[in-house]
């Protein structure tokens, strides 16, 4: 098995058929047919059902699939770590919604024009998503909400977050969780670390008691509180990116509004890319605290 081998079986899942893999990788049909029959030799074991002309993943296609990304990726970052020059190749970077909204903007400016041979793929989702896609090599990087406790995850905090409780403008004034009880809560799906901060504010007693309306997009949710249809927790940074946010605002015990995004990623891991995104985020974000490594 070399890479070669496994770069050309990449080719023939992502392209599903022999033919298609063979016209990307510019090669003729039966020198591809002939490099996944010897992979499938030294393997031991067949890697693709043939059915009808149509090529399907076996079990063991499946699992050779996610070593040969790793393998190939880590074969991209060694040749880019040992190479003379600027960073390059892709950066798999994940981020909160809130966080891509009202911080990276500002980043992604300054890394493109300072990186440009490093393109970003950028992958949102909760908290607890991202943190098993970093988890599982699936990302690179990605700014969560919470610092992992996962042993193979470390961090660095990059921005200060104030979360706070809004509410339409008709609602009546809030001073404690129990002005809420009858509402209505607009969250994203669970696995949002902000969503569980509303949960402990709210405190077990009630929280079964709560209705949840679950959203994906903070524009949605700052669009359904303003209406009437009930209350939320955001960080007030995303306020400022959402037009026309007539909504009020209330602030949240310190204990649970004061948050720092870290940027996470695979203990001793960390490509070019990642180092480049790094060192560019201490320079640009303000009141950056954490647990470097």
């Amino acid at each position: 098995m070399d890479l070669s081998d496994l770069a050309i079986f990449k080719a023939v899942v992502e392209e599903g058929g022999i033919v298609r893999a063979a016209r990307k990788l510019h090669r003729v049909q039966s020198s591809v047919t002939s490099r996944i029959q010897q992979l499938e030799a030294s393997v031991g074991t067949r890697l693709f059902v043939r059915n009808k002309q149509r090529l399907h993943l076996s079990s063991s296609g499946r699992v050779l699939l996610a070593y040969a990304d790793r393998l190939l990726g880590l074969a991209e970052e060694a040749r880019n770590a040992v190479a003379d020059g600027p960073p390059r190749g892709v950066l798999k970077l994940g981020a909160l919604e809130s966080t891509t909204a009202s911080r990276l903007p500002a980043v992604f400016c300054t890394f493109h024009h300072r990186f440009p041979d490093v393109r970003i793929e950028l992958t949102t989702g909760t908290n607890d998503a991202l943190v098993t896609a970093v988890g599982d090599r699936r990302l690179d990087a990605a700014f969560v909400a919470v610092a992992p406790s996962r042993p193979e995850l470390t961090y660095c905090g990059v921005f200060n977050e104030r979360l706070v409780l809004i509410t339409s403008l008709a609602h009546a004034p809030v001073n404690r969780a129990a002005d809420i009880a009858s509402d209505s809560v607009i969250a994203f799906p669970r696995g949002c670390a902000y969503r569980r901060v509303l949960e402990r504010w709210v405190g077990d007693k009630d929280l079964a008691s709560l209705r949840v309306l679950e959203l994906s997009s903070y524009h949605a949710i700052v669009a359904c509180v303003a209406s009437g249809t009930g209350v939320a927790i955001v960080p007030q940074s995303v306020l400022a990116t959402v037009q026309s946010s007539r909504v009020a605002i209330y602030p949240l015990p310190k204990v649970l509004s004061d948050v720092v995004t870290p940027l996470i990623w695979r203990l001793g891991e960390s490509a070019p890319p990642v180092n480049a995104l790094r060192e560019l985020i201490g320079t640009v974000a303000a009141g950056a605290r954490g647990r470097p490594r």
